[in-house]
């Protein structure tokens, strides 16, 4: 597996990572405890160093993180997340510091570890001043429990405010070949900072690998349901894209996932993404992105056939638009 650093950070991660949120949330049931702790060590034996969480996730998914890791601990980079009330997604934000450290040390013990390598503010928290939320991780950076600070979904003015008080190793935020937004803004201002990019869903939350069409349906729990771009229309609509991208893999030899996540790793040296899966096939299939070379003349066909294709739907319910790009 070949590595990557997060902008000038210095910390250095496998080229993709490994996103563990579906182990045990948002898609449907959790994965048994046991075969999730196995599938985070095979990803580990295929050459994965770094492993996102969250408290948002529940205790179980940190847990089989922690359980998972604890005999690697020291050759692989764990990070995890702060900033929703209880760590309730539907209860609102909470960043206040002093729930900041509460969630720290929860995490510490769940994660079985002495230190979180990559600390991020889950959403910005438009009742807390970023610079105390920036302060806060700088203290615990400065006590040892948290080696680098990242924001998920913040917006470039929350970027600034946040590096000016405590250099931000990482965003964290959707972007993939259905969801091109942070070219617009936030890609520059990354740049410019020296601020490494971690793309959440870079598979289309499943859309992308083909696997998806009008007539899939999902767990009753997996919140893909409530999500416009992911309505029978919408995803009927958006088939002409899985359809270009179809063309354009069976002429590299590889598969829909592939190219996407080769996409993004062709975008910048200093993006590292974080597909998750609960099949070690997928796991595998995932991996192999990293060695599918995408040219200039490959990247050009894809831009000329993202720009023919208008994709349909929003990626959030409208109650949920305004928690991100603060």
């Amino acid at each position: 597996m070949k590595h990557r650093q997060l902008g000038r950070s210095g910390l250095e991660v496998s080229a993709l990572g490994f996103g563990c949120m579906g182990l045990s949330y948002g898609y449907g049931p959790a994965v048994d405890r046991a075969a999730g702790v196995q599938l985070i060590r095979q990803a580990v034996e295929r050459g994965v160093t770094f492993f996102d969480t969250a408290e948002a996730y529940g205790a179980l998914n940190e847990e089989m993180v922690g359980e998972a890791l604890a005999p690697v601990r020291d050759q692989v980079v764990i990070a995890t997340k702060f900033g929703f009330k209880d760590g309730h997604v539907g209860a609102g934000m909470d960043s206040r510091p002093e729930r900041i450290r509460a969630v720290v040390e929860n995490s510490l013990r769940h994660l079985r570890t002495d230190r979180i390598d990559l600390l991020y503010q889950h959403r910005v928290d438009p009742n807390v001043p970023m610079e105390d939320v920036a302060g806060t991780v700088k203290a615990l950076i400065a006590e040892g429990k948290v080696r680098h600070f990242g924001l998920s979904e913040a917006g470039v003015e929350s970027i600034r405010r946040a590096h000016a008080v405590q250099p931000v190793t990482a965003l964290q935020s959707e972007y993939s070949l259905w969801w091109r937004e942070p070219e617009q803004a936030l890609l520059p201002v990354l740049e410019e900072l020296g601020i490494g990019f971690v793309p959440f869903s870079p598979l289309g939350k499943g859309f992308l690998t083909g696997a998806i069409d009008a007539k899939t349906e999902f767990a009753k729990d997996d919140f893909r349901n409530v999500v416009p771009r992911f309505s029978p229309e919408a995803r009927q609509a958006n088939q002409v894209l899985i359809g270009a991208l179809t063309e354009i893999a069976q002429a590299k030899g590889a598969t829909l996932a592939q190219v996407a996540l080769a996409w993004l790793l062709a975008r910048k040296p200093w993006i590292v993404p974080i597909p998750g899966t609960t099949k070690l096939h997928r796991l595998e299939e995932n991996l192999a992105a990293a060695d599918v070379d995408l040219d200039a003349g490959d990247l050009q066909r894809i831009a000329e056939a993202l720009a023919a294709i208008t994709i349909e739907g929003a990626r959030y319910p409208a109650a949920m638009a305004d928690r991100v790009g603060r």
